[in-house]
């Protein structure tokens, strides 16, 4: 083996310097990834396609591999992990790092979760965690929150870039008609392991039924997927809908992006029902929309992504709590109620400020990139 690295070596452009940084990124057809290589000098490598799979779909990611990636030596110079790794098992990412590094590549690390969002036991996500972590040449992560936990678990610095935006460029924003009815909204989507389903939506209904008694005209909306991972929680769910009057549930398959911009933009404020987790893309994709997001205090680095008073926390289980924060959130500087034109105006400022926060965060990533493929080579 280490003869045809020794091959590949040589048939590698003598400098990189001169032309874009060829990444091998896992995965790469994802939004986010879209958004932080859209750089002249950062080339994507595509997925690979997965055996057994439709079209389209990248995991388990057929290039995190350690044959595969001597077999793709010359292609690349860039290993950059993002997410799929929970479908291995243990030391399998070290030896994708160890090939990487054989074959001449730096290995790069985005940690967008310290505590998975699709698993309820972390034990074998954490030990992950650690061959990740130690093994790549760099890191970055969304927000200081995150860097704060990473330096403090593992004795490492993380580069912060924020999480880019989430609306799609073929998305016109749709108009939704304003309403006096102030609309809350939770979207439980097909109840992944992270969703306190039951919490959240016990405690929005008692928020919402707290504002209706001093003559608020507020509604709570509830969604969820037909398809769910847990059913008992769904019937618990519907249980609680059923019983309030101040509460809706629309049950529906997985919205595409026009449709989850709808659903989103009908909303006032929308809340987060995530009993554990780091970053949210939906608080990206409420932002974006111009809608205001209350999240679970005591978790994750959710505050951190939009400082400001669009994003606040609730304490899940306290209906008081979350009553107090939707009657702030209305109130505050930079809040817009669905439909109107403030709504509109604030999405076409967003959108403007997203184009060159997102330039500016591909530009970091390429520079990244540079300097840790030039400390490889040096």
């Amino acid at each position: 083996m280490q003869s045809t690295v020794m091959s590949h070596a040589t048939d590698r452009a003598a400098d990189p310097a001169s032309r874009p940084i060829r990444v091998v990124s896992i995965p790469a057809a994802h939004p986010y990834v879209g958004r932080i290589t859209a750089s002249p000098d950062i080339d994507v490598l595509s997925d690979p396609p997965v055996d057994g799979a439709p079209s389209g779909v990248w995991w388990p990611p057929a290039a995190l591999d350690p044959d595969w990636i001597h077999d793709h030596a010359v292609d690349a110079d860039v290993l950059h992990i993002h997410f799929g790794t929970e479908s291995f098992p243990p030391g399998h990412v070290t030896a994708c790092i160890e090939a990487a590094h054989q074959v001449g590549w730096s290995v790069v690390y985005t940690v967008h979760d310290l505590e998975h969002p699709q698993l309820d036991n972390q034990a074998a996500y954490d030990r992950q965690l650690d061959e990740l972590v130690r093994g790549a040449d760099a890191l970055i992560t969304l927000t200081p929150g995150a860097a704060a936990g990473i330096r403090e678990r593992w004795g490492r610095d993380a580069v912060v870039i924020p999480h880019p935006s989430l609306l799609s460029d073929d998305v016109t924003v749709p108009l939704v008609s304003p309403s006096a009815e102030t609309r809350v909204g939770v979207h439980l989507k097909d109840l992944r392991p992270n969703v306190d389903a039951v919490g959240a939506v016990t405690t929005l209904i008692d928020a919402v039924e707290r504002l209706r008694r001093r003559g608020a005209d507020v509604v709570a909306e509830v969604r969820m997927h037909h398809a769910v991972r847990d059913p008992e929680a769904r019937e618990a769910v519907r249980r609680l809908v059923s019983s309030s009057e101040a509460a809706l549930l629309i049950e529906h398959e997985r919205l595409d992006d026009l449709g989850l911009a709808i659903a989103l933009g009908r909303l006032d404020v929308c809340l987060l029902p995530y009993r554990h987790g780091t970053h949210s893309g939906w608080l990206e994709l409420c932002w974006d929309l111009g809608v205001s997001v209350a999240v679970p205090s005591g978790v994750g680095a959710y505050l951190d992504q939009h400082p400001d008073d669009t994003v606040s926390a609730y304490d899940l289980g306290d209906g008081a709590s979350l009553e107090h924060l939707i009657g702030a959130l209305l109130d505050a500087d930079g809040t817009t109620r669905a439909g109107s034109s403030d709504r509109i105006a604030a999405v076409a400022a967003r959108r403007s400020r997203r184009d060159v926060d997102d330039a500016v965060s591909a530009a970091a990533h390429a520079e990244l990139y540079r300097r840790v493929v030039a400390e490889r080579a040096s």
